[in-house]
């Protein structure tokens, strides 16, 4: 009877691929940026921004020949408060996993070695997340509630962000529309399903209290409603006249209003240069500010198309070339460099002035320590003993904020090229 495969496959050798591939992305594109600015430090104490808001003097005519030349007046000055947010990110292993790929005769990564590299990656990718909300966390906007099994099924396609700005075993709040109810509690739901193409996730039912479409999905850890957290780009580029801003009112101050052009359309050429007009409008050519065009790549694309439907193919004779009827990265719009992030909202191009964007920091972004210095911490079994287990910690105790809000523009309500 001939040998048979059943008979040998113990002594076969398995070959594992020594690459280990990454599924998503740890993009941190616009923090980066931010992160290398002007940073303030700060105590637990509110910053001041102080202001000069209205110009001062009495102008007017007079009557040289012995005419009264009447009282005067002189600028006036106001302040911003500005409180900082604690973020932290929690990297656990159980001792067996470590023990089990410490050696390369064991396992194809070391798994501590490589958690302890991709956690400041995944943490700085979270917190840029958080730069693109509004000073209340929301990550997301429900569209549509459905179930699969014990899970509730968000479909987000409400705003631009989609499900990009949360990530997969998060743990997020619901949030009613106005964010005065909050659907969680304590830490909130964890994302136990992630589609990003298809704008969906899921979590648990039996975590939320009967959520449903208008829902807000909120960053874990304020638990305040409405719930405060970080400024980022959306609060400072804000043209409301409600509200407030660092503790000003909008609706008596319209100086700490942002500039925007208003779309309901695809994206045309006439938006970006009214956008920086209006700063022009509103700071003088004295003090002009040096922008960045910050926006996803599906409106890069839909400018982009401007430039492929007036362009040109001109041939060297008889040279063999290749054809590329893309432009390159380095684009500008208006006289401003183009930026892209995929976090960015799909329906916005931003006006970032990088000179007035600060941030106020009272812990620079670092391993969590212990007094005596340990960074590394063991868990507790039920017992009281010590459990098989460890955890770190990656934290940062930091805001966001611009000196100068009558140099922020932006355009809104832009058309999503079709795909995207």
């Amino acid at each position: 009877m001939s040998l048979t495969e059943a008979q040998v496959v113990a002594a076969e050798i398995e070959r594992v691929d020594p690459t280990v591939a990454v599924l998503f992305d740890r993009d941190s594109t616009f923090y980066s940026q931010i992160e290398k600015g002007q940073v303030e430090v700060v105590s637990k104490r509110d910053m001041r921004v102080p202001l000069e808001m209205r110009p001062g003097g009495n102008f007017g005519g007079f009557l040289p020949d012995g005419g009264d030349l009447g009282l005067g007046d002189a600028p006036s000055y106001d302040k911003g408060l500005l409180p900082t947010v604690d973020m932290r990110i929690a990297i656990q292993w159980n001792k067996q996993t470590e023990w089990s790929t410490d050696d390369k005769r064991k396992a194809v990564i070391n798994t501590f070695q490589r958690n302890m590299a991709s956690a400041m990656a995944e943490f700085r990718r979270q917190v840029d997340s958080q730069c693109m909300t509004d000073g209340t966390g929301t990550l997301g906007t429900i569209t549509t509630v459905g179930t699969s099994g014990a899970n509730d099924v968000y479909t987000l396609t409400t705003d631009g962000f989609g499900a990009r700005l949360m990530r997969y075993g998060q743990k997020v709040n619901v949030y009613a529309t106005g964010l005065g109810t909050r659907r969680t509690t304590g830490e909130g739901a964890k994302i136990l399903f992630y589609d990003l193409p298809n704008k969906q996730i899921q979590v648990l039912t039996a975590d939320v209290t009967a959520a449903v479409a208008t829902d807000k999905l909120v960053v874990s850890g304020p638990t305040t409603t409405p719930p405060v957290w970080l400024l980022g780009v959306p609060y400072h580029h804000n043209s409301a006249s409600t509200g407030s801003w660092l503790g000003l009112d909008r609706a008596t101050n319209p100086e700490i209003r942002a500039n925007r052009v208003t779309a309901s359309t695809g994206f045309a050429l006439p938006f970006a240069r009214l956008a920086m007009n209006k700063i022009g409008d509103r700071v003088g050519l004295d003090n002009t500010y040096d922008c960045e065009a910050w926006m996803h790549p599906c409106q890069i694309q839909a400018y982009e198309e401007y430039g492929q439907s007036i362009s040109i193919i001109n041939k060297d004779g008889m040279k063999e070339q290749g054809l590329n009827q893309y432009f390159s990265d380095n684009m500008q719009m208006a006289g401003a460099p183009v930026k892209k992030s995929f976090s960015w909202d799909k329906t916005r191009i931003d006006f970032i002035c990088k000179s007035i964007w600060k941030r106020a920091e009272m812990h620079k972004a670092g391993f969590y320590k212990s007094s005596d210095g340990r960074r590394m911490f063991e868990l507790r079994g039920s017992s009281g003993g010590v459990a098989a287990a460890d955890i770190f910690y990656l934290c940062v105790s930091f805001n966001l904020y611009v000196t100068n809000p009558a140099a922020c523009a932006y355009i809104s309500d832009l058309t999503v090229p079709s795909g995207y």
